[in-house]
């Protein structure tokens, strides 16, 4: 998986490919360049769960916007609504504490800093999920995919992918070595966003074949959806 995620991004006419997801990267604070970028690599998780071994091309700008800006949101409700929650939760537990009083409530007090530092558990579990529920949502092409357990089961509870999880860690350290390296030049400090594009095609494309493997039921578009449910590009 790892050979094959790494070798990916450099097949077929990977020059322009690179050129373009590295100028879109480079220019991604400005929001569109960033949604356009995004729904890029959601085509990337598409192509790869449909069996192809060469990368899309940049080619249908408007559904790649429309697929960045939904992927946006499924990340954030995937990050911010359990973050959200778990807050509240540990501010409660705190707060409790601190009426109760006494050594009961000192005890309840420690509990809720206790349950402040299983907020890193929490955002490895958002981690975990995101790539498995974007993927769901790219190869159904219906954001609600993207929620539905009998879709994701089988993906996160596999070996395959958390291998898949994993191994982008390591992509990313060498990644992070390799920018500090470029970037004590100003031409290699241009040249960032190039290589962290090939990192994020790898990445995406080993996500996208754990994913594969472990619901080939999918690969046929709309397979999961109701057909009375519309679909977003």
């Amino acid at each position: 998986m790892l050979e094959d995620g790494l070798s990916y991004p450099v097949r077929g006419d990977w020059i322009g490919r690179v050129i373009i997801g590295g100028v879109l990267g480079f220019f991604s604070w400005l929001v569109i360049p960033g949604f356009l970028l995004l729904g890029y690599l959601v085509e990337v998780l598409e192509s790869t769960v449909a069996g192809s071994d060469t990368p899309p091309e940049f080619t249908d700008w408007g559904t790649l916007l429309v697929r960045g800006i939904v992927a946006t949101v499924i990340g954030l409700a995937y990050t911010l609504l359990p973050m959200i929650a778990y807050g509240v939760f540990v501010v409660l537990v705190i707060g409790t504490g601190g009426a109760i009083g006494g050594d009961a409530g000192a005890l309840i007090g420690g509990l809720g800093l206790l349950a402040a530092l299983g907020f890193l558990p929490v955002i490895f579990v958002v981690y975990y999920a995101v790539p498995a529920a974007l993927t769901a949502y790219a190869v159904e092409g219906n954001a609600k995919a993207a929620f539905d357990p009998s879709l994701l089961k089988p993906t996160l509870l596999s070996v395959e992918y958390l291998v898949a999880v994993l191994m982008p860690l390591v992509v990313t350290f060498v990644l992070w070595i390799a920018t500090g390296v470029l970037a004590v030049t100003i031409v290699g400090l241009l040249l960032v966003p190039f290589l962290q594009f090939y990192g994020q095609v790898a990445v995406f494309r080993m996500f996208g074949t754990a994913f594969a493997d472990q619901s080939d039921r999918l690969s046929t578009p709309g397979s999961a959806v109701d057909d009375a449910t519309e679909t977003i590009p």
